[in-house]
């Protein structure tokens, strides 16, 4: 990983300003002589910058995105974990943890931090900007922040606007977190009893009916307790909690919450998405429950240049990540 130190202000959209902030991302092979082979990957709610870990399906060696040909750029989102600035940082005011006490944040926020990296690594174009639910958030503000720079749009699970369903879905997360005793302590362990119960009900989003009854399923009639699916919610919240952190959890769902293409552009979500010039490929999962193709469809109707795929999958919102080879033959299809 490689870390990005910019020692200015960071005003953020709500009003507050971060001393300063640290961005941590990764970047795969090499960028060509004319600087036009980037492709910058944004990444969804607990993932990382190293997008050929998460994302192993599209990107690395002979996959669609290739290091042999792309310079890959991931850069870690701003209120994570993983390296850029979020409530685990130091405040360089009070030589401690933000915490509870780090400031609310929007996708644009994120989109800011990204287009300072971008200045530093000195590109002047985005081949391809790619992202999946969360990530195409960025995707989406970023091709509005700065049409000149960036060229293709690849969003994949995302929406031009949070739902009321996700809305509620987050709510409710964030109600786990407060229920949780430790809550609001100084300390990087507060709420992980109740971040695994968020990310138990989040695991249940990210799925669905069909791909739960298929895998976890008791084969046992008998059974009066300890269920399959009770153990596999069980396993999924504490692998979670052992890797995230319950306050970025909090400051990044209020994150997704915040996201309105029309906020600040006359409130209509369709004028503002006709004014998204780059070519675009949009894919939705036919099993999503989380942001249904409904969405995806919205945005390839008022998109001018939309290209739409609906990938037929039983994994629900994560299809986007495990259907790697659907979705790169659609990708490779899109590109040619």
């Amino acid at each position: 990983m490689n870390y990005f130190q910019n020692a200015q202000p960071f005003a953020l959209e709500g009003g507050q300003t971060l001393p300063e902030i640290t961005v941590g991302y990764h970047t795969f092979g090499q960028l060509n002589a004319k600087k036009s082979n980037v492709v910058w990957i944004c990444h969804a709610l607990t993932a990382n910058s190293n997008a050929m870990d998460w994302w192993d399906g599209l990107v690395g060696e002979n996959k669609v995105i290739d290091p042999a040909k792309h310079f890959i750029v991931c850069a870690n989102i701003l209120g994570s974990c993983y390296g850029t600035t979020g409530p685990l940082s130091v405040n360089p005011q009070t030589q401690e943890p933000y915490y509870a006490s780090f400031p609310a944040m929007t996708i644009r926020d994120m989109v800011k931090a990204h287009i300072l990296l971008r200045e530093h690594l000195g590109l002047e174009k985005i081949q391809i900007l790619a992202g999946g639910s969360m990530g195409g958030f960025q995707v989406l503000e970023w091709a509005l922040a700065e049409p000149e720079v960036v060229e293709n749009l690849f969003l994949l699970a995302t929406s031009a606007a949070e739902s009321t369903w996700s809305i509620g879905i987050h709510t409710t997360q964030r109600l786990m977190l407060e229920a949780d005793g430790t809550w609001g302590e100084p300390s990087p362990t507060a709420g992980a009893k109740g971040l695994k119960a968020a990310r138990a009900l989040g695991t249940l989003t990210y799925r669905n009916y069909q791909i739960l009854a298929q895998n976890q399923t008791d084969p046992d009639p008998e059974k009066l307790d300890n269920y399959r699916v009770s153990s596999y919610l069980n396993y999924q919240g504490d692998k979670l909690v052992n890797r995230f952190n319950a306050y970025s959890y909090w400051v990044l769902t209020k994150a997704l919450d915040s996201h309105h293409l029309g906020r600040g552009r006359g409130g209509k979500l369709e004028p503002v998405l006709q004014k998204i010039n780059q070519r675009t490929l949009i894919i939705g999962i036919s099993s999503d429950i989380l942001c249904p193709v409904q969405e995806q469809q919205f945005l390839a109707q008022h998109l001018p240049h939309a290209t739409y795929v609906e990938i037929d999958s039983n994994y629900g919102h994560d299809g986007f990540i495990i259907e790697g080879e659907k979705i790169s033959r659609h990708f490779t299809e899109w590109l040619d």
